[in-house]
């Protein structure tokens, strides 16, 4: 009965029925932390991508202690995944490795209001609103964003601005990205050589781009998808400048974008892994649960969205739409 059990076991994956006679003849019990074909999926779960198997909290912890590098990709407005950054960034606190923290939600021309921000403590949250430009660059809510901002003041983060300013990134999106890099205002900022030829990246932005705006022309797909690329690059030259320049005794640098800016490793990971390959990096994308998205988290975790894929409490405004 034993031997016909274990044959019915062996036509699941390998790594299920090898983990399932680990236990049964070493340990004299059945269990594995591998998940069932179909999961059930809660708030608080932490999945490891590659391994198909749930962690805890203190798991995730000696990854992020080793990481160069640490993407977060979030939903915007979501004050679940702000408070799973800041729990990030308190385990590197409470381990002695000082992060630096970096936010898609501000823009280069606003990195110099974010440091005196971060410098002065008598500078005010009005203050960094105005030098930041952010009306003019993110303008959503800032109170959306504010709890991690205030919290890298109060333990004294570098804090980081990814984002190309908005009317750089208009201006790829009207002109086109050759036109728009000749542009006189282009020459106040680091852009170095944009990488376009990448099939996995136009395959992974095309889709996205033509679910999200049906019956375009082609010449303004195209436009959009080199918007897109002007984005990533960006704040990929950002990440790879601060990690060419930062001392040994600093920490890891957590970027802090939207999920579309790390999934499946490709749209800034890739970038930065071109010039900087021996980088120890992580992705954490984060989910704010809801029953309804079951199909979408199964199909992630099966086609490996990130490393880490963390489910959360869904914010107040709900399910957010998938094309913003």
């Amino acid at each position: 009965m034993l031997l016909m059990n274990l044959l019915n076991i062996a036509r699941l994956r390998p790594l299920v029925f090898q983990c399932i006679i680990i236990v049964l003849f070493i340990y004299g019990v059945w269990g594995c932390a591998t998940l069932q074909a179909k999961p059930t999926f809660q708030v608080g779960q932490i999945y490891d991508v590659s391994k198909q198997q749930l962690l805890k909290i203190e798991d995730l912890v000696p990854h992020v202690l080793a990481a160069d590098l640490i993407f977060i990709g979030e939903e915007h407005y979501t004050p679940s995944h702000l408070k799973a950054a800041e729990t990030i960034l308190s385990k590197l606190l409470e381990h002695q490795r000082q992060p630096s923290l970096a936010m898609e939600m501000f823009s280069w021309d606003g990195q110099l209001g974010l440091d005196r921000y971060i410098e002065k403590s008598e500078a005010t949250l009005e203050e960094l609103l105005d030098e930041s430009h952010w009306s003019k660059n993110w303008g959503g809510e800032f109170v959306d964003y504010q709890s991690l901002v205030t919290f890298a003041k109060s333990h004294k983060l570098n804090l980081l601005a990814l984002n190309p300013p908005r009317p750089l990134v208009r201006m790829v999106a009207k002109q086109g990205l050759a036109k728009a890099l000749e542009a006189p205002e282009m020459d106040n900022w680091p852009i170095g050589k944009i990488v376009e030829d990448d099939p996995d990246y136009e395959k992974l932005i095309f889709e996205q781009i033509e679910s999200c705006h049906a019956g375009l022309p082609d010449h303004v797909y195209r436009r959009i998808f080199e918007a897109s690329i002007f984005r990533d690059e960006g704040m990929a030259q950002v990440i790879r400048n601060y990690l060419n320049h930062k001392s040994p005794s600093e920490g890891p640098l957590v970027s802090y974008t939207g999920g579309g800016h790390i999934q499946y490793h490709i749209p800034v990971p890739k970038r930065v892994k071109r010039t900087r390959p021996e980088i120890k990096m992580v992705t954490i994308y984060l989910v704010a649960w809801d029953p309804s998205k079951e199909e979408e988290v199964q199909a992630e975790l099966q086609n490996g969205i990130a490393d880490f894929l963390w489910l959360t409490p869904l914010g107040p405004k709900g399910i957010q739409a998938r094309c913003g």
